[in-house]
């Protein structure tokens, strides 16, 4: 069934309810005749309702185009033609003139500050932080990723000023105890994990901390030992760097005493969990002096 619109002798639109049968339009319900286009919608809108009842209907239903009187074809004018609406001028070819990914930089600003790392009260370091999660690139190159993200510009000069106040601003210890907070009000301390990884530097000679060392990448260039320990979800709660050339073995302790230190905990009860090659026997022995439980991963599968 469809909605039907014609007009009568008086040049009224009359608003019927038809069926197609045999090639013909057939008549089922006569619902009135408007002479103005308020009472075209009223009549109209209940022909939808009758033909739509019973039926469900999508959420994202296209609504109906509004019709008029005068869009109805007009038979006693001796045309049968609508009357010609002025068309609006064609809009020029549209053209892109930026892109951004703002909601994704919005989100990840709101988790940033959600933790409490805003405590540092540094814009330019929570903009490189969010550019940092989003593509790890060089600090001249974020100046690119977040004018990707939508961000408010920032010059390269700046960012190395702000870099400059890091160390000296205690940001560490300020962000690390918003982590610890966040991991003990998720019953995230039973347990923590501790793991080391190698970070190489495409340099020719070693410096004082730069060194050249065993190399998980399996390169030969100067690198750093990187210490991490996190709660049981993988959340963060400390950080270490070591010379390139420190056994893996003689990160875990101080790691796990400055950690201790920082917050309190020397005599908490915590299970370390580790490789089995970073808990060498005085590694042990130690860790059990703190009064630490340990668990070693003494096998590992290679596929």
């Amino acid at each position: 069934m469809f909605v039907r619109k014609v007009r009568t002798a008086s040049g009224a639109v009359a608003v019927q309810i038809a069926r197609c049968c045999g090639g013909r339009d057939e008549v089922v319900e006569h619902l009135g005749s408007a002479h103005t286009d308020a009472e075209l919608g009223i009549l109209l809108e209940r022909a939808r309702g009758i033909i739509a009842a019973g039926q469900q209907v999508l959420d994202f239903d296209v609504p109906a185009p509004v019709v008029g009187v005068g869009d109805i074809a007009d038979w006693t004018s001796g045309t049968l033609h609508r009357p010609e609406r002025p068309v609006a001028a064609a809009a020029p070819a549209g053209r892109i003139v930026g892109t951004s990914s703002r909601l994704l930089y919005d989100v990840l600003g709101s988790v940033f500050d959600r933790l409490g790392f805003d405590v540092v009260g540094d814009p330019v370091f929570r903009d490189l932080v969010i550019a940092r999660i989003v593509e790890p690139t060089s600090k001249m190159d974020a100046v690119r990723v977040l004018a990707d993200l939508g961000a408010d510009p920032v010059s390269y000069k700046t960012i190395q000023r702000r870099i400059a106040r890091i160390g000296s601003g205690g940001y560490r210890d300020r962000i690390a105890t918003k982590c610890f907070a966040h991991a003990a009000g998720t019953g995230g301390l039973a347990l923590v994990l501790f793991d080391v990884t190698t970070w190489y530097f495409e340099a020719e000679n070693e410096d004082d901390l730069r060194k050249v060392g065993f190399s998980k990448e399996r390169r030969v260039d100067p690198q750093v030992v990187v210490g991490l320990l996190v709660d049981r979800s993988g959340f963060p709660l400390e950080i270490g760097c070591f010379e390139g050339n420190k056994a893996e073995t003689q990160t875990i302790v101080p790691i796990i005493e400055q950690f201790q230190a920082r917050h309190g905990v020397e005599h908490t009860q915590v299970v370390v969990a580790a490789d089995a090659g970073m808990l060498s026997a005085s590694n042990l022995k130690e860790l059990d002096a703190a009064g630490l439980s340990f668990i070693v991963e003494l096998v590992k599968f290679s596929v």
